[in-house]
């Protein structure tokens, strides 16, 4: 480095630490990672810095600080468990003896006017900033807040400033009761059954609901179930939907729809020889066929809307209700119509459709109908499959992806908040050697903090209306997240800080108002600092037994918390038989993460792990017999289910000793990621011995009724599908 480039890559590094942004990190090694300059650049563009290059840094810096200084009050503070927090005030020095008139709007409607002499409040160092002298003072909110999102409103010398307080319990909601329970897993595309579409639907996953809460269970457990992108380019990845505020029509079921018993037409067309034929092929596939299934499944419910707004019914005040309540629903609907009508993603739209004008001749009234009911639909079978699910316990566990699709409607609506230029990923570790660049744009902190979190609130809101339990997707991402300019490889990015305090908040908040666990999937590089904030807001952590076994035949594995939910892998990682037999091993040589040398490395760890599992297992007294492959996946079950683990998730598909995985990460079209099926239906599984077995046992360790002869295992029998 020159003596030139020395001080301004200093200045570069001092402007990245004034908008959040980490100069270094530690890797999977402990070893420490400088970003590059064009990394460090690259990201402070998409944070909105007046950064081309490195020679803009230094008015950058001055602006920056000039900015942070005038903005007086920060746009978001918090208040746990009710207690008034203090808002520093930060003012020119002229002004930092003035009153300051304040009014505090609660969410419940109840206000307090107040008048604070800033000359009475304590004072902190005097700044100077670009010459200007500021001075931060203190501003107490008097009296306990209610539970809620509160607004803040400040008038000092005739300017006015605004801050959102978040009221929010310390801890999320648990329950109280510390009763442990288990569910099962299976993503609800692959679930299916001899009267749906090739493809789970929303009364499949009621009939698995029905049938784990007859075993004993509490808990059903799936992968994201939001709009995804089902047409060109076509992306069935259920972690890059097109929202996270609308759920996926595909889940619909149709049968089940009022409206198919009053429109002749949709019935002509479902019971016609044509569609029958491909029902027949789409149920035979072993492969999920998103394409085909929606498709016909469209056709069927473009029928029905079509019926349902020409004629008048009963239910028209029910959608208008449906309508009311979700603002946003029109904008998507016309938001997707103008898509099918132009062919093209967003950012190749025209000027006024692109920046998110749409006017009524801009798309196809039928299109816009056909979205509308279709989400209706959608909500009204959630709703009814969530109002049943959670009187059998906790109900639905469902997934809160990290990110959403560039070229969807969440990204179009909120541009202001995602990053441009720049995709969410990993640094390199022991798996993904090269980095993961997952390609989608992050969130920008201070946009969602300037927008009150609206769309996160949002976002979180239609998840735990129905959910019992919701999985935050990575949630060191509300620490920090790694963003990766465009042009750059994986392994350069740098990592950006969020306000963790604040999304806790509002996490937290959240939990308590829908009565919902929070459970943060906490896997891979984890900041030192983040499991001991999970534990201390009472978010559970989870516990993979496959991630956490290591070749130490004194102790392969640790222990396993009561704040924690267990199972023996995620959706990510290869089924129990896979990694069993080391598939997963050559998976990765094959995918070239892995040489010959790393190849018998890992197979030989491999083959410790399981020796020192098997002698674990058996010590512990959950292996007696020979250990073979399904023995030993018995005793790992057991060995979950006798833990204190407030949850055990039991990943159906583990219980064939299926070999296949639903994801292999780092993988696109190589691999039938996302879509394929399970291999057996639900009338089938429901009946197989060794299911059945091994659910009863579980429910037995986790304290349930669901053994052999339990009241539970009784009416199993009589479960209909």
């Amino acid at each position: 480095m020159s003596r030139m480039a020395k001080p301004r890559v200093a200045s570069l590094w001092q402007l990245a630490r004034l908008y959040g942004v980490q100069t270094a990190y530690y890797d999977v090694n402990r070893r420490r990672r400088q970003a590059s300059p064009e990394a460090l650049l690259g990201v402070l563009q998409a944070l909105g810095a007046p950064v081309a290059s490195i020679r803009d840094v230094p008015d950058a810096l001055a602006e920056r600080r000039q900015a942070l200084w005038s903005r007086a009050v920060e746009p978001v503070a918090v208040a746990w468990d009710g207690q008034p927090p203090t808002i520093e005030i930060r003012l020119p020095s002229g002004a930092a003896d003035s009153s300051v008139a304040c009014l505090l709007e609660q969410e419940t409607g109840e206000t307090h006017r107040w008048v604070c002499d800033l000359r009475s409040q304590p004072s902190g160092q005097l700044t100077d900033v670009n010459g200007a002298t500021y001075v931060a003072k203190r501003l107490d909110v008097p009296g306990r807040l209610a539970l809620g999102h509160h607004r803040l409103t400040l008038d000092i010398q005739e300017r006015r400033f605004e801050s959102m307080i978040i009221s929010a319990p310390r801890k999320a909601y648990t329950g109280g009761s510390k009763e442990r329970t288990w569910g099962a897993f299976l993503p609800l595309y692959a679930l299916h059954s001899q009267r749906s579409w090739g493809g789970g639907d929303f009364s499949d996953l009621e009939a698995l609901m029905d049938w784990v809460t007859e075993q004993g269970g509490g808990v059903v457990a799936t992968l994201p179930l939001l709009a995804s992108v089902l047409d060109p380019p076509f992306d069935p990845s259920p972690y890059t939907p097109v929202s996270r505020l609308f759920w996926n029509e595909f889940y619909i079921d149709v049968t089940r729809v009022p409206e198919l018993k009053r429109c002749p037409s949709a019935q002509s067309l479902l019971a016609s020889g044509d569609v029958q034929r491909d029902l027949d092929g789409l149920r035979s596939s072993p492969l999920v066929d998103y394409d085909r299934q929606m498709r016909i499944k469209r056709s069927v419910l473009e029928e029905m809307a079509r019926c349902f707004f020409s004629h008048p019914s009963d239910r028209r005040k029910s959608f208008q209700g449906f309508v009311e309540a979700h603002r946003a629903v029109e904008d998507y609907a016309r938001f997707r119509a103008v898509g099918e009508r132009l062919r093209a993603p967003w950012p190749e739209w025209p000027k006024p459709l692109r920046d998110g004008t749409i006017g009524p001749a801009d798309c196809d009234e039928a299109t816009t109908q056909y979205y509308l009911y279709a989400q209706w639909l959608a909500h009204e079978q959630m709703e009814a499959l969530a109002t049943k699910a959670q009187t059998g316990g906790r109900g639905l566990y469902l997934d809160f992806p990290l990110g959403v699709h560039p070229h969807g409607f969440d990204v179009w609506r909120e541009r202001e908040a995602f990053a441009p230029g720049v995709s969410a990923g990993a640094p390199p570790d022991v798996f993904f050697t090269k980095g993961q660049h997952w390609g989608f744009p992050p969130l920008r902190p201070e946009q969602m903090r300037a927008h009150h979190y609206r769309y996160v609130i949002a976002s979180l809101d239609h998840h735990l209306k129905p959910a019992g339990i919701l999985r935050i997707d990575h949630v060191m991402g509300l620490h920090r997240l790694f963003w990766i300019p465009d042009g750059l490889e994986a392994s350069d990015g740098a990592y950006v800080r969020y306000p963790a305090e604040e999304l806790f908040a509002v996490v937290s908040l959240a939990s308590h108002r829908h009565k919902a666990w929070i459970v943060g999937e906490n896997l891979g590089t984890v900041p030192s600092y983040v499991n001991p904030t999970l534990a201390r807001h009472d978010v559970y952590r989870m516990y993979v037994l496959q991630y956490e076994l290591k070749p130490d035949r004194r102790r392969p594995l640790r222990a396993i918390r009561s704040d924690a939910v267990a199972s023996l892998n995620t959706h990510d990682m290869p089924p129990f038989a896979a990694y069993w037999q080391g598939l997963d091993i050559d998976e990765r040589r094959a995918m070239g993460l892995l040489d010959g040398v790393g190849v018998r490395r890992e197979r030989k760890e491999r083959e410790s792990a399981k020796r020192a599992l098997v002698e674990y297992l058996q010590r512990q007294g959950h292996l007696t017999g020979p250990a073979s492959m399904e023995t030993v996946l018995r005793a790992c079950l057991a060995h979950l289910s006798a833990s204190p683990a407030r949850l055990v998730l039991v990943n159906v598909e583990d219980l064939w000793l299926e070999t296949s995985p639903q994801n292999v990460p780092g993988t696109r079209d190589e691999r039938p990621n996302w879509r394929q099926k399970a291999a057996y239906g639900l009338e089938s599984f429901f009946r197989m011995p060794g299911v059945l077995e091994a659910f009863q046992e579980v429910a037995h360790l986790r304290g349930g009724d669901g053994g052999p002869s339990g009241p539970r295992a009784k009416r199993a029998r009589r479960v209909e599908v």
